[in-house]
């Protein structure tokens, strides 16, 4: 089973004569490095949906809440911050 995260662009660089993006994203204040290679039309604000560190898609911010508020129920978001205080990022 896959598992996209909703996540909210931060800030946005390019990278290799502007053919690279790559975006600050945060998770609920968990702050990741995501690409923007499947989702070229991102902005800075704009909420994703990230697989395995990879934007697949745009989403609302109604639904992004919604599923934060799901994962943090189920205790999904608690296993993100473990994760993130063992890569020490």
């Amino acid at each position: 089973m896959c598992l996209a995260i909703p996540g909210q662009i931060k800030s946005i660089t390019v990278q290799l004569d502007e053919t690279f993006r790559m975006a600050r994203v945060s998770f609920g204040g968990i702050m990741k490095e995501v690409s923007l290679a499947m989702v070229p039309q991102a902005q800075v604000n704009d909420f994703v949906l990230v697989h395995v560190g990879v934007a697949i898609s745009l989403i609302d911010e109604e639904e992004a809440q919604k599923t934060f508020e799901y994962m943090k129920t189920i205790g999904e978001l608690e296993e993100l911050e473990k994760i993130e205080s063992s890569n020490g990022s």
